[in-house]
């Protein structure tokens, strides 16, 4: 998350006191806060002044049912009445009827399994572990981890996987990257949607050992909002086919109904479909709980993890699980899958037609999408926008990204439009 900045001109008396306090006790890893948020109803958020925002970020792709949504907070309360945590010595009905429900979603095969973490980062660090585990049952591989390099897991350059340390290994950004290194060995970035340089680093496995696993977002978040392409995922399967090597897909951001379906991989113009061997999920599952996971798909690779070779203190509990299949009920119910994909076009179509010179382009599947701008204003676009009571995210700093709840309506979406149309053009450069 690139650092963002709040002028004292436009915080209320009550923001900008707790944004100095919250300077003093907190560490300055997400720079300083724009607001202090205090409560949310619906697609809208109030600050603690008492000024209401339109949010089409949602928490970055979080809040799936907005603010407050009854069925979601009637869950919780229920749960924490009944039963919050008991640790993964036990195990709870949420928690069974989730992984059920999961698997089922994902159209994963008899015999396939989830592992439940907090967060996306612990996700992509179970996907990669079980990559690792995976890997030494290749030919050529290091099979007990004390002679050599591991098979090898390959990333793609503008990936973002997470900030802990395995996950930060496959995230290309070198300016958070770098700092920590040396960091998990064996784990090669590749050209984003170059086939031939995919090619050749499976090639390379004659001199440096074979393929694990390749990991990949179908829409590059971080990168702004990017789809990688039907065509070329459907070449990386291939090569993962034809090497034994798994596919990992990271849905932490595109998945749980974000792109119009429960998952990315399922739409066709995304994935082109293909299966992934490994899925991982968080940011929406749980509607703002902590939540997060991976389902590995078929027995033979679920095996892999087995008794203390994995594990979470939180993670599945039964509060945050309660939270996620009421999250997933009202997905359903309310029909917001259909409602993602129709939004999600109202909104690239609006961005289109509005007429203001500083767009120059949409993209974006279902309500995870971007504007392209003639020039790198984009966090002094995302600031005006905040001054006038809409939440967007300076994903780039040539683009904006939008990521409504998936609740949000076309009276919403024509609100927010209105005030994207107005942004003047002569906003200064990042």
């Amino acid at each position: 998350m690139t650092e963002q900045t709040a002028t004292k001109e436009s915080l209320g008396p009550q923001d900008a006191q707790l944004i100095d306090r919250y300077q003093d006790v907190h560490m300055h890893v997400f720079g300083k806060p724009l607001r202090v948020m205090d409560h949310g109803q619906g697609t809208r958020v109030w600050d603690v002044d008492g000024r209401e925002y339109m949010d089409f970020l949602a928490g970055i792709a979080v809040n799936s049912l907005g603010y407050a949504h009854p069925a979601w907070v009637k869950a919780v309360s229920q749960q924490a009445a009944r039963l919050a945590h008991t640790s993964n010595y036990f195990a709870s009905r949420p928690q069974i009827e989730l992984a059920d429900r999961l698997i089922h979603l994902s159209g994963a095969p008899a015999g396939s399994r989830v592992y439940f973490g907090n967060s996306g980062a612990e996700a992509n660090e179970a996907a990669l572990k079980l990559a690792r585990l995976y890997g030494r049952t290749l030919p050529g591989a290091d099979a007990d981890g004390t002679e050599g390099e591991p098979a090898r897991i390959l990333a793609l350059t503008q990936g973002f996987h997470g900030r802990t340390m395995g996950a930060l290994s496959a995230t290309w950004k070198p300016a958070i990257r770098e700092p920590f290194e040396p960091l998990l060995p064996a784990v090669d970035f590749v050209p984003a949607g170059d086939p031939a340089a995919m090619e050749q680093a499976f090639a390379a496995g004659d001199r440096r050992g074979p393929v694990a696993a390749v990991i990949l977002e179908l829409i590059q978040g971080e990168a702004g909002v990017r789809p990688l392409g039907a065509d070329y995922v459907r070449q990386v399967r291939d090569l993962c086919d034809r090497h034994r090597a798994l596919l990992i897909i990271d849905e932490v951001q595109t998945g749980i109904g974000r792109t119009g379906q429960w998952f990315a991989f399922q739409r066709e113009d995304l994935a082109g479909g293909v299966r992934p061997d490994i899925v991982s999920f968080a940011k929406g599952v749980a509607g703002g709980f902590p939540m997060g996971g991976i389902i590995a798909f078929g027995q033979e690779l679920s095996d892999l993890f087995t008794p203390g070779s994995h594990g979470s203190t939180f993670a599945g509990n039964p509060l945050g699980a309660a939270a996620a299949l009421a999250t997933l009920d009202a997905i359903e119910a309310e029909g917001l899958l259909a409602n993602a994909e129709e939004r999600g076009q109202q909104l690239r179509q609006g961005l289109e037609a509005c007429g203001n010179r500083l767009f120059v382009g949409s993209r974006g599947r279902g309500l995870l999408d971007a504007v392209q701008l003639a020039h790198p204003c984009a966090h002094a676009a995302m600031e005006w926008c905040l001054d006038r009571g809409l939440i967007v995210n300076a994903v780039a700093p040539d683009a904006l990204r939008f990521a409504p709840p998936l609740i949000v309506t076309a009276q919403d979406i024509e609100q927010g439009l209105a005030i994207l149309a107005d942004l003047p053009t002569d906003l200064p450069d990042d």
